[in-house]
This record gives structure tokens, C-alpha cells and sequence, in this order.
């Protein structure tokens, strides 16, 4: 018998990652972040790493047969530095996304070598816009049941873009959707409300500044004239064809990377034309920032919905969405409402999270067609053994006995138990549970994790429950949809109310996670609620927790529940030493 083909995908550039595919099945994809608590984004500068990751998986580098890279910022190519046992190299990549000259985005644009374990292996690189096209459709139940779907793409650096994938008719580009990079939605808030800053910087250097601000504008309300003037000076600045300004744009700026061309100056300048245009009108700088995602809701809707009809007809169609940007839940939802859109993915690594696995399902792709992968939303590195440090006790605990204590304590637990999730969102892996039952508890997270207090915390609710509580309550695993809480809930479950009664909801079946399904049915059996708080276990500005030692370090908790175990604070030591 055959063996089946080892692809190899990593993610060299932000958002590192290294992903393998054996005969079409993920066996992991481990992002760099969430190793030995690195910070967030992390590149991957040192090969060295890879090697150690396939080890933990039972593979060598020998073991690979096909190596793939990502592509990155850049017209007609990217590039990236990295080290292997010392020794620096440049490699050359695919760029951002397809070209005049290479229009296909399933074919690879550069191959080359590079050495890894010092040894020259072979590579090919597919364009990063790929990437997102391939992890989000390979993975969602469209590609499983051989249905076509609209894909639409929304990155930092890129133009919302849709595609039409068809796994007999192969990929079909639709056009760019507006000329507006994803970034644009974090830079408003350089301009206003409590983010904001004196400089201009030409790249986007707060990543996390999007999620927070889709919390923050829960604080203010969308106002209609402020929506009508961003829609007028975004048509001035970008899309008038007698504008001068708007030629310069389309001729320096294709949504080619933001550290590739001089796109930032022009959103800065957007923006900038709007605060004057508002001065001395009286808005709040917070209903200013809530018009903005409102404007950019409204377009992003409205503009791929015409777009889809005008191409393909008025019928129903699948819809997939990746790019950092379908992390924006209200979007999603937005999205997931319209009557042209039958069903709508978004898969839990929407971001550049996904892009390793990405780039060896292209490689995949183009070897054998397009394809569904075999996959769990539960792919990522083990947990760490480790000891916590002295004043720590550990005994066995069972699902059932964890919902005990968090229901008899109501205090937080750190959760570490198998492997990680995959992407952004900790889904009860590497997450701090909680009762919702109190209000306080919100405050109580948000003091812990260092957040702000207007930060919302998500909801675990059992699946089959949820359409009781939340509105719609559809089944939703990797928490990218809102919810409305139903108004017999609101009193009920008030920690993981959002202030616009929304929440992000996260449903737990047993196919997701069973230890996790286990303790929310113990819970719900002992307190009449099948909800828990969930927010990630992780040091401020790092990933995921690895192990219990750095749970112990953090500090906030005085319980760690890890593979069965229950570690707890000796609180008699503490008070005898």
C-alpha cells in the first residue's frame, strides 16, 4: 500500500504557524503563539522550531514530502528572513494575493530551496490570499458535501475580494468589493475615542485594538448623518473617477500588504477629512467610532450581496468568509441575516491564523483538485507536563466534580486539558470558566485578564439548550456569530451579557468537545443553567496557556483543572507561611 503524502504548510510571516496534512487529514496545525507563551503574532524567525513541532506529532524532517510556504505582502512576490542552525537566508514567497501574471490562485508563483535541519529541501509558495481561500472552504460543510460556495476574502492589507469555488469547475475570481483595506477599521481609531494617536503610522502596530474597539462601541450609538458622510467622503477619496485624488489611489494602492504600498496615508487622510468635517458638531467621539462600523456593516453587506447577484443571479448561495476580518462577529451575523446568502462558514481560524494550513491544502489542491479536508476544530500542541511550584496540592477531578466546585465556589478555574484550538478563540481548552450567574463576575474577569471593563465575556452554553436563551441560538462551536440574550434570560445569566444585549456565544456539543460537554451537563444538572463564562487562559499580550506552571504564575486563580487533575492554592500554607 502507498503511503500517503505529508504536506507541510508553515506560516513564516505574522501569525507563524506550521500545519501538516497526511493523505488529506489535518494532524495539526500549531501556532508559534501558543508554545512556551510567546507574544501574540509571533513570526517564525528560527527554523529550528518547525523540527520540534513535528517531533511532538511523531514526525522528522525527512518525514515531509511536500514543503509549502505562505505567501506574503508584496506585488509579485514577498519575502522573509529566516535562521536554520545559525545560518540566515532569505527566502523569496508568493505575494498577497493573484496577479495579472499569475492569475490562478491554486497554482504555486515561486519555488524554490530552503535549508531546514540543515538539510535543502525543496519548497513552493502560493499567494497569501489563497491561503484563506483554501483552509476556510476545505473545512467547511459546503466543501464536505461537494457544494459550490461564494468564498469572500477580507485581510488587513487586501480589498474585500469574492471568489466563486466550484469543486468540479475549480476558482473563479468575482472582483474586488470596495477599495478599502480590513486595517481600515482598526485606524478609525487613531482618530477618536480612547485610542487614539498623535502619529500616523504607515502600518498597522496594534493588532489587537479591533477586538477591543468592536466592544467599545457598544458604549455609543450609530448616528445616520454621520453614516451618510462616511459614505460620501469614502465615494470622494476612493471611487470618484474625476477625482484626482482618487486616480493617485487606484495607481499607488491594490491591496497588494500594507507594508508594501502606501495605503495607510490614504485611510489616515479619509479619516482626517471626517474629524474636520465633524468638528464643532457636537457627536461623541464613541458615536462617531459606532457609525463607523455601522458604515463599514452596511457596505460590506450590501456591496458583496450586489455584487453576488449580479454575477451569479438572484438564488441562494453558500457563503464563506476568512480574512482577518471575519472576526468581526456583528459582520458576520450581518451576513449570516441576508436572504441571498442561504448558509453562511466562517471557520475558527478566519485570520491568519489558518494561512499554514492554507498553504498545504493548496498544495493539495493542485495536486489532487478541490477538496474537503479531514479536520478538527481541536488540532493544536498537547499540554505541557509540569509541576506548580510549592503551596500548590493536586488531586484527581472528574468533569462532574469540576462543575461541582465551580457552582459550590463560584470562582474562576483555569482549564488546560488536551490539545489546544485552533485559531484565536479559546474554546475550553486553554480557558478560564465561570459561573454567569453573578454580574460581578464580568468585572472580576476583566480585573484578572487586565482588560477594559466594557470588554464583554463569552457564553458556553450546551447546544442543544441554547435556542432557549439565546436568539437565535443556533448551533455556533467557534464563537464568530452574535446572539441575543432572550429577555427570561437577562437576570439569569447577566456576566456574559454584552451592552447591547448581545452575546458571542459559544454552543458546546459532545462532537466538539466531550470533557467540556461533560461538565456544562454536570453544571446544568446542579444549578438549572447550562452556561459558563469562558475567556482565554493567557498572560496579557501572549497566547494560550501551555501549561499549569504558567497558569500557577499568573496568579489570578485558585484552582487549575488540567487531564483530570485539580490543582489548588494551599491556602493553610499561604497562611502559615
Amino acid at each position: 500500500m502507498e503511503d500517503s503524502v505529508k504536506i507541510v504548510g508553515l506560516k513564516l510571516t505574522h501569525d507563524g504557524a506550521v500545519a501538516m496534512l497526511d493523505g488529506g487529514r489535518l494532524v495539526f496545525s500549531v501556532e508559534l503563539e501558543k508554545i512556551a507563551n510567546n507574544p501574540r503574532y509571533s513570526h517564525i524567525r528560527d527554523l529550528s522550531v518547525v523540527g520540534e513541532i513535528l517531533g511532538n506529532f511523531g514526525y522528522r524532517i525527512e518525514d515531509v514530502d511536500e514543503w509549502v510556504l505562505d505567501g506574503w505582502n508584496g506585488q509579485t512576490f514577498g519575502s522573509t528572513d529566516v535562521i536554520d542552525q545559525g545560518e540566515r537566508q532569505s527566502l523569496r514567497l508568493a505575494p498577497y494575493r493573484e496577479s495579472d501574471d499569475d492569475p490562478d490562485l491554486l497554482r504555486a508563483v515561486h519555488s524554490g530551496e530552503f535549508l531546514i535541519g540543515g538539510t535543502a529541501k525543496a519548497y513552493s509558495s502560493y499567494a497569501h490570499a489563497g491561503g484563506h481561500l483554501a483552509s476556510s472552504y476545505a473545512t467547511s460543510p459546503f466543501a464536505a458535501k461537494g457544494e459550490p460556495s461564494v468564498v469572500l476574502i477580507w485581510d488587513g492589507g487586501m480589498f474585500p475580494r469574492v471568489y466563486y469555488v466550484d469543486p468540479d469547475q475549480g476558482v473563479t475570481y468575482g472582483g474586488d468589493v470596495f477599495p478599502l483595506i480590513g486595517h481600515a477599521y482598526a485606524m478609525s481609531s487613531h482618530h477618536f475615542g480612547p485610542f487614539k494617536r498623535a502619529d500616523a503610522p504607515r502600518a498597522e502596530d496594534d493588532l489587537s485594538v479591533a477586538g477591543k474597539l468592536m466592544a467599545y462601541i457598544a458604549l455609543g450609538e450609530a448616528r445616520r448623518e454621520i453614516v451618510d458622510l462616511l459614505s460620501e467622503t469614502f465615494f470622494r477619496h476612493f471611487e470618484d473617477e474625476s477625482s484626482e485624488n482618487a486616480a493617485k489611489f487606484r495607481q499607488e494602492v491594490g491591496g497588494w500588504g500594507n507594508t508594501h504600498e502606501p495605503s495607510h496615508a490614504y485611510v489616515h487622510a479619509f479619516y482626517g477629512d471626517i474629524a474636520r468635517s465633524l468638528d464643532g458638531l457636537g457627536f461623541t467621539e464613541v458615536d462617531v467610532l459606532a457609525s463607523v462600523h455601522q458604515w463599514l456593516e452596511e457596505t460590506l453587506v450590501s456591496r458583496v450581496a450586489d455584487k453576488v447577484r449580479f454575477w451569479l443571479g438572484d438564488e441562494p448561495v453558500n457563503l464563506t468568509f476568512a480574512g482577518g476580518c471575519a472576526l468581526n462577529i456583528k459582520w458576520n451575523s450581518a451576513l449570516r441575516e441576508h436572504p441571498l446568502f442561504k448558509a453562511v462558514w466562517v471557520p475558527p481560524f478566519p485570520n491568519d491564523s489558518g494561512s499554514a494550513i492554507g498553504a498545504a491544502t493548496e498544495r493539495l489542491w493542485e495536486k489532487e483538485g478541490i477538496q474537503g479536508i479531514g479536520w478538527h476544530a481541536r488540532l493544536g500542541p498537547e499540554v505541557v507536563p509540569s509541576e506548580p511550584p510549592a503551596g500548590w496540592t493536586q488531586s484527581p477531578c472528574s468533569a462532574q466534580e469540576l462543575a461541582r466546585l465551580l457552582h459550590e465556589t463560584g470562582a474562576p478555574v483555569v482549564v488546560l486539558n488536551d490539545r489546544a484550538e485552533l485559531g484565536p478563540r479559546a474554546l475550553g481548552r486553554r480557558s478560564v470558566l465561570a459561573p454567569a450567574t453573578d454580574a460581578a463576575m464580568k468585572a472580576e474577569l476583566n480585573r484578572m485578564k487586565r482588560r477594559e471593563d466594557y470588554r464583554p465575556v463569552a457564553p458556553l452554553c450546551l447546544e442543544d439548550e441554547a435556542p432557549a436563551i439565546f436568539d437565535p441560538g443556533t448551533p455556533d462551536p467557534y464563537m464568530l456569530f452574535d446572539h441575543y440574550v432572550r429577555p427570561e434570560w437577562v437576570e439569569r445569566i447577566p456576566a456574559v451579557l454584552h451592552l447591547d444585549g448581545t452575546a458571542r456565544l459559544q454552543t458546546v456539543s459532545s462532537d466538539d468537545d466531550p470533557t467540556l460537554e461533560a461538565v456544562l451537563r454536570e453544571y446544568h444538572r446542579i444549578s438549572g443553567v447550562p452556561v459558563l463564562c469562558n475567556t482565554s487562559a493567557n498572560f496579557n499580550g501572549s497566547g494560550f496557556f501551555p501549561d499549569v506552571a504558567s497558569a500557577v504564575e499568573w496568579g489570578q486563580v485558585d484552582h487549575v483543572w488540567s487531564q483530570g487533575v485539580l490543582f489548588s492554592r494551599d491556602k493553610k500554607a499561604d497562611s502559615q507561611g
